[in-house]
Formats: structure tokens, sequence, C-alpha cells
């Protein structure tokens, strides 16, 4: 039988100061998501009657392609990181928890470089 008070078995369980650089880039890349995902709107919706080659002319404007860049790469880290959240939340068994937030940012990591290479592929042609 534990005789401690729940105060005492609380005192230093606390954050590990590690908490607000993820609260953080969550925000920061949440902030950068807004005029990013308004421009990406604005000009799908320019473009959508567009044919293949001025698809193409459009992503291989210097200032489009690095937008669209900082789209992907803000996009990819803003769900990787809200996922985390969720995982360590709802998943209670810490090798299911660390095997999911592996695979969560392994997906991402993927995933975003996949999405910034086709980009400058098609920005190169």
């Amino acid at each position: 039988m534990n005789m401690r008070t729940p105060l005492s078995r609380a005192r230093g369980l606390g954050s590990a100061k590690t908490g607000t650089d993820h609260w953080w880039a969550q925000r920061l890349t949440a902030l950068a998501l807004v005029p990013l995902t308004i421009w990406f709107v604005v000009s799908m919706i320019l473009v959508t009657s567009a044919d293949h080659a001025a698809a193409v002319d459009f992503i291989s404007s210097p200032i489009n392609s690095i937008l669209l860049i900082l789209l992907v790469i803000a996009t990819f880290h803003h769900g990787q990181l809200g996922l985390q959240v969720v995982i360590e939340d709802y998943i209670h068994l810490k090798w299911l928890e660390v095997s999911l937030i592996i695979a969560v940012k392994g997906a991402a990591v993927f995933l975003g470089v996949a999405s910034v290479y086709a980009v400058i592929a098609i920005a190169l042609t």
C-alpha cells in the first residue's frame, strides 16, 4: 500500500519541457497554412480550365513553385504533429504508440520528399 499523497506522487511528473516546442510548431504551421491554402485554392480556381501545358507553366513559375513547396512542407509537418498528439493521447500501449509515431513521421517525410521532388521535376521541365 502506498502511503504517499496524490500530490507527492504527481510532483516531478510534469512536463519534460518539450511540449511548448511542439505546441509552437503546430501554431506556426497552422498560421503558415492559412495564406498558403488561400493562394492554392485561388490558383487552382484560376487554372481549372487550363490544359496540361498551362498547368506545367503555372508550376514552372518560380514564385508558384516556391509557394507550392512551402505548402507541401507545412501541410505534412502540421499533419504529422497533429497525428502525433492524437496517438499520444489515445494509444496507451507504449510499443504501439512508439511504432505508430515512427510510422507517421516516416510517412510524412517520405510523402513530403516525394511531393517536393515532383514539384521540382515539373518546375525544371
